[in-house]
């Protein structure tokens, strides 16, 4: 699954043209950099790679989200569209630029449901944001349709999707911009870090000037601190190191994903054999990039019973009904309204009133879904021995 697995002398290589310039900062410096400047040639590279023409690279996938809905225009008074499976970021990022997430439900792509979508639009939908969960794609062709039929741009949070596609067009090149992390665990890998692609001349310049504290970049005589600036931003940029290790991991990243689809048929062969085993929808076998292998058993029950025995056989799968990073009912802290800020925001008003509350049993289809879902994260190196374990586990569950 990670990039971290097949970190070798090509990412040092990169590094160490950067450690000899002794610049880790992304602009200036031209005298002392000789010429290099990593960040904006993976820019360059990872958007020509998803078939964009602009990439912006950031502090983080996180910080891709909160960029891109600021160079939107979102704020407070806007409400933003998103699924209710998904890392807390994506409602994060909405709730920092002032607007109200409203959460979807998700059907079996285990991506937003484009038929719930519908019903969830109201005048203050501002921005749909499907989630790409997990390397495959949402019904983002029926997403995009609904979303041009009401004037509200989409952007596709594709942080576990990097390297996918649907029918040869990538993954976060189908909305208004997309947006993709790269921390530890993601598909490639700078360690942090994030992009956002878009083929918005204007939109990509809003994003380069937000994403530094609002400076134009406009070449001048007087250097750095001599730039404009026609609105204040903030601090996303990603430096020169990340910006190596991602030329690198790009690089890679074909191989990666090929080989992660070996490994996700060779896993998905042996979970075939557990009864009444059913496999998430995949819009594009081919485009997947085959990160996780997520399937369903016939019932909750059935779901917790089969991964009791497979973890009591060192293989346990990933239960997301119960996981408190990526699913809606497990997020406390949304459901309770809990912030640092003394007034309450962003979940009440200056004057104290309730902005916005979270009923934890408001998305019923998606709850039948998450509650018969198992997934394995599916790894670039799988051993003989590892593969075989799975096996053997399977094969106990199976006699349930």
């Amino acid at each position: 699954m990670p990039g971290f697995e097949i970190f070798g002398e090509e990412e040092k290589k990169e590094i160490n043209e950067v450690l000899d310039t002794g610049v880790l900062f992304r602009y200036e410096f031209p005298d002392q950099r000789k010429g290099i400047y990593k960040v904006r040639e993976f820019e360059e590279k990872y958007a020509a790679y998803c078939g964009a023409k602009y990439g912006q690279a950031v502090t983080s996938g996180t910080a891709a989200l909160k960029v891109a809905l600021a160079a939107l225009g979102v704020g407070p008074g806007d409400e933003v569209i998103t699924q209710c499976f998904t890392f807390v970021a994506t409602w994060e990022a909405i709730f920092d630029v002032g607007a109200v997430p409203v959460f979807g439900e998700i059907d079996e792509t285990l991506n937003l449901d484009p038929h719930d979508l519908e019903k969830k639009i109201t005048p203050k939908t501002k921005v749909i944001i499907p989630v790409h969960m997990m390397g495959a794609p949402a019904r983002i062709h029926e997403i995009k349709a609904i979303a041009d039929k009401h004037g509200i741009p989409v952007l596709e949070d594709t942080a576990q999707a990097a390297g996918a596609s649907l029918n040869g067009k990538r993954l976060g090149s189908f909305g208004r911009c997309g947006t993709f992390s790269f921390d530890p665990v993601k598909t490639m890998t700078t360690g942090e870090g994030g992009m956002i692609i878009t083929n918005d001349e204007k939109l990509w310049r809003a994003m380069s000037e937000y994403h530094d504290h609002g400076h134009d970049h406009v070449q001048n005589p007087g250097g750095r601190g001599g730039e404009g600036r026609s609105f204040i931003g903030f601090n996303y940029r990603m430096m020169e190191l990340q910006g190596a290790i991602g030329l690198a991991q790009l690089a890679k990243l074909d191989g990666i994903v090929a080989a992660q689809q070996q490994n996700k048929a060779a896993i998905k062969k042996l979970v075939s054999k557990l009864p009444g085993v059913t496999f998430r929808t995949i819009l594009d076998e081919k485009g997947d990039n085959a990160s996780f292998l997520a399937f369903f058993l016939p019932t909750k029950e059935k779901a917790q019973a089969v991964n009791k025995v497979l973890g009591e056989n060192g293989a346990g799968a990933i239960y997301f009904a119960n996981n408190t990073w990526h699913y809606y009912p497990k997020w406390e802290h949304l459901l309770a309204g809990s912030t640092l800020a003394k007034s309450g925001w962003p979940f009440n008003e200056a004057d104290g009133r309730r902005r916005v509350v979270y009923d934890p049993a408001a998305l019923p289809q998606s709850a039948a879904i998450m509650d018969r879902l198992l997934v394995y994260p599916v790894p670039v190196k799988l051993s003989d021995e590892r593969l075989a374990q799975i096996g053997a586990a399977i094969e106990k569950a199976a006699s349930l």
